[in-house]
C-alpha cells in the first residue's frame, strides 16, 4: 500500500470566518489589509464582505474615504448542523477577545478542626 501525502488544500476557518474576525476586532480596517493577511487579491476579499453583508453579519458605512464595519449580534452558523448556534462565540476566539479560560482551583484540603465533632 502507497502512503498518503497529506492534503495541504483545506483549513478549519474559512476566509469568509478570518475577515469577519478581523472585522470584530478592528471595525475600521482596510479591505487591502483584509486581503493581505488572508493572502487573498483585494477583488477576493471584497467578494467575501459583499457575501457576509449580504447574508447579515455585517453592516457597513462610509465614513469618508474608509468603511465602518458592524458585526451584527446574534447571528447563527449556516451549516444546519451548527445552525442553532451563534457565530460570536468563534469569532471573539479567532479576534482574540475571549480572555484566556483559567483553571479552576481547587477547594482547601480539610483539616482535623473540620472533620472533629462541635457538639458538647
Amino acid at each position: 500500500m502507497e502512503p498518503v501525502e497529506p492534503r495541504t488544500s483545506w483549513t478549519f476557518v474559512t476566509n469568509h470566518a478570518r475577515i469577519l474576525a478581523m472585522i470584530l476586532r478592528d471595525p475600521e480596517i482596510r479591505l487591502r489589509d483584509m486581503a493581505g493577511a488572508c493572502r487573498l487579491t483585494e477583488r477576493a476579499a471584497q467578494a467575501i464582505v459583499t457575501d457576509l453583508e449580504s447574508a447579515g453579519y455585517l453592516t457597513r458605512v462610509r465614513h469618508g474615504r474608509r468603511n465602518h464595519y458592524e458585526v451584527a449580534p446574534g447571528t447563527l452558523f449556516r451549516h444546519p448542523a451548527e445552525g442553532h448556534h451563534e457565530v460570536a462565540s468563534l469569532l471573539k476566539l479567532l479576534a482574540g477577545l475571549d480572555p484566556p479560560v483559567e483553571t479552576p482551583t481547587p477547594p482547601p484540603a480539610a483539616t482535623d478542626h473540620d472533620e472533629q465533632d462541635d457538639r458538647p
